[in-house]
């Protein structure tokens, strides 16, 4: 396993890019859930299926990627950020997992500042799903430490980091 691996989590507008874009620009290692990890596929047997989230699909990420990625110890720490509905498969590969939380009201509004290119910038994508999930919190780590992500951006990646045991600069090796 790698030196110390982080998973900050949290529903569809939350600030789980922001966070990571942050934490990259203070020189952390980062890896993009959604972006490097994720597709669409059966939450029972990991098969990537067609499309979007019903009985049968959900955004997951590959578990033998992240597996590898965790194992990988040229990097002191590595936050891994995004949202993933299989989380349960590799949590046990993080040393803490975040969960990002804001207020109905503050998703409302970030939902509605989404493009439509964005996933949840159209009402029949993600905003119903995203509100849903938020209300029930469906698929999000239990035992997470909860980060208050209405706060501005630099405080929660602060809080983050405090939690970590880390300054505002990436732990060396």
């Amino acid at each position: 396993m790698g030196v110390k691996n982080y998973l900050i989590e949290g529903v569809s507008g939350t600030g789980k890019t922001s966070v990571a874009e942050e934490l990259q620009r203070r020189g952390y290692h980062v890896i993009h859930g959604d972006r490097e990890l994720a597709y669409w596929g059966d939450l029972k047997t990991g098969e990537p299926v067609a499309g979007s989230a019903d009985e049968h699909g959900a955004w997951i990420w590959d578990v033998a990627k992240v597996r590898a990625l965790a194992a990988d110890q040229a990097h002191t720490a590595t936050f891994f950020c995004g949202g993933s509905r299989n989380s349960d498969r590799f949590l046990g590969l993080f040393d803490e997992v975040f969960v990002l939380e804001i207020d109905l009201d503050t998703l409302n509004r970030r939902l509605a500042a989404r493009s439509e290119d964005e996933w949840g910038g159209t009402a029949s994508e993600g905003a119903s799903f995203a509100r849903l999930q938020h209300a029930t919190k469906v698929g999000l780590p239990k035992n997470a430490t909860i980060i208050d992500a209405t706060a501005p951006l630099y405080h929660v990646v602060d809080a983050i980091l405090e939690n970590t045991g880390a300054s505002g600069t990436p732990l060396q090796r």
